[in-house]
């Protein structure tokens, strides 16, 4: 006999097997016990929570000839005919391919005919949302006024996409996503009897990994069994099945983000990666690590909260304690924003490398809280000596101000660069702007709108500006936008691009403002004098 899945061979065949969902089992119970049976019920919730099971228990229940308190008794003509699926009374339809207006209008047809055997002719329609309009108000007069020995039960993960109408004509039912801690117990009760040996932490990591889905727990719980059939199946096994990461990972990853080691956070990703773990889940699984230092930073009753070992909880704390607040929320914000971003990219490692770049780099953001970030970074420097603050005269008279070291000049002690923290001085114009420079910026929206869609985006945040020397210079906004526009491909579509427009071979150079200044107040704003028509005189 060929294998069954283990999702398929455990699944509920009575109301008492249904773990997680007794609100609703409960409530059917007593609807049969005292035969006040609706006439359409509406199952919602996410995939995997028993709705089609259920639905399946209650038609049984429903038709079961000695039913036992509200639950089919399994052993009647009728049961068995209802799990072997050959019952003329259990019709299940899928709404994802049998949606139209005629699939309805059979189904309206054959209601006028009475079960042959049994009480009710149950309709049970999975993923009721796809039906189409047309489809849902052929739907609505059979549904309102069924005859009195048709039962509708309608399933759907997005309630939402229901129209009113429908929902108004129906007993709903909303599923809840089951607990770590029942899928735990089913699994290890299941792994009992099948006599495969389990360790209690890779039972709980797969539980988890499901996201309140039993039927994703027994998948993946089958999958791992597959690959190491006949051995023990430990934690360390099904982090490497399943590609999922160990705490001890994402520990030695935030320890080097914490310390602005790019190169190593990069060189750690890549080791991640050729190991063969998920993209993907690296990104889930680090965002939870990340809240789970935050919520040990909030509150010292967080351990019950908390689903990890003691081990990994005493490494947690250690890491609480060194982690700053603000810091902490800066990286699961952006790491919160790329795991939305992530699930339809191509490019997942590179958008994972930019998302670590930017965890090292605050200065690469200009939120409110990288910027607090980076005044908080350069007070730590000054109090570990590495900025020294200006030596302070205080000796000087009233209303003479404070002067550095006694001199009344600040730019004259420290040069004019210390005076303006740092700023590089805008580059001294030429007697005239070249002509074709001046024909590249007037023409420099025209010119990006031809390239290719990366390319474009980042050089329409570039800000044109001029060398010393008379050069064309575009200054974009971060290290990461120079280094995809100075490739030595994209340096040629863009030098092609300008030569169509100017007839001439422009040279030019690309930089990141490096400064920590505003554009203006480092660089010639090249655009806005050569657009406002501002000679410059010899």
């Amino acid at each position: 006999m060929s294998y069954t899945a283990l999702y398929r061979k455990f699944r509920p065949q009575e109301f008492e097997d249904v773990k997680g969902q007794e609100h609703i089992v409960t409530t059917l119970k007593n609807q049969i016990k005292a035969d006040r049976i609706c006439h359409a019920y509406l199952f919602c919730g996410t995939r995997g929570t028993g709705k089609t099971t259920i639905a399946k228990i209650f038609a049984k229940a429903v038709n079961c000839q000695s039913p036992e308190a509200g639950s089919p008794c399994g052993n009647c003509p009728s049961c068995k005919a209802i799990a072997a699926g050959s019952s003329m009374n259990v019709i299940e339809i899928d709404a994802a391919s049998n949606n139209g207006v005629d699939n309805i209008r059979e189904i309206r047809e054959e209601v006028a005919y009475s079960p042959a055997e049994g009480k009710y002719k149950v309709y049970i329609i999975d993923e009721v949302h796809m039906l189409s309009i047309g489809a849902f108000n052929a739907l609505l007069k059979t549904l309102e006024e069924p005859p009195s020995y048709v039962i509708f039960i309608l399933a759907t993960t997005e309630a939402h996409k229901i129209p009113v109408t429908i929902l108004s004509r129906c007993q709903r039912y909303d599923f809840r996503r089951i607990s770590i801690e029942t899928i735990s117990g089913r699994l290890a009760e299941l792994m009992e009897h099948e006599q495969v040996t389990v360790e209690p932490k890779a039972i709980r990591y797969i539980a988890k990994a499901a996201d309140g889905s039993m039927r994703d727990a027994l998948s993946l719980l089958d999958q791992c069994i597959a690959f190491y059939l006949g051995q023990e199946l430990t934690y360390d096994r099904v982090l490497n099945v399943l590609g999922a990461v160990d705490t001890e990972v994402f520990s030695e990853m935030l320890r080097l983000i914490m310390a602005k080691d790019i190169s190593a956070v990069i060189a750690r990703l890549e080791e991640l990666i050729i190991e063969g773990r998920e993209p993907g889940q690296f990104v889930t699984d680090f965002t939870w690590y990340l809240r789970n230092l935050l919520l040990l930073q909030s509150s010292d009753n967080m351990e019950d909260v908390l689903d990890i070992s003691s081990d990994n909880l005493a490494l947690l704390k250690e890491e609480a304690a060194m982690a700053d607040t603000v810091e902490l929320m800066r990286y699961i914000r952006i790491f919160s924003e790329l795991s939305n971003q992530i699930r339809y990219a191509v490019q997942k490692r590179v958008m994972i490398e930019i998302a670590l770049i930017k965890l090292c780099r605050p200065e690469m953001e200009k939120d409110y809280d990288s910027l607090a970030l980076r005044v908080a970074q350069l007070e730590k420097k000054i109090e570990n000596g590495l900025l020294a603050p200006y030596p302070m005269d205080i000796s000087a008279g009233p209303g003479q101000g404070i002067s550095p070291a006694g001199n009344g000049n600040l730019a004259g002690a420290y040069g004019e660069s210390a005076f303006s923290g740092g700023q590089t001085a805008k580059p001294a114009l030429p007697k005239a702007i070249p002509e074709d420079v001046q024909q590249v910026v007037r023409n420099w929206r025209s010119i990006v709108e031809e390239l290719s869609g990366g390319l474009k985006n980042y050089l329409k945040l570039a800000r044109p500006s001029l060398t010393e020397g008379g050069q064309l210079l575009l200054i974009l906004e971060d290290e990461v936008a120079e280094s995809f526009v100075n490739t030595e491909e994209h340096r040629q579509e863009l030098t092609d691009a300008m030569a169509r427009k100017t007839g001439k071979e422009i040279s030019f150079k690309i930089e990141a403002n490096s400064t920590n200044q505003p554009f203006e107040e480092s660089y010639v704003d090249l655009e806005k004098m050569i657009n406002m028509e501002i000679t410059i005189e010899d």
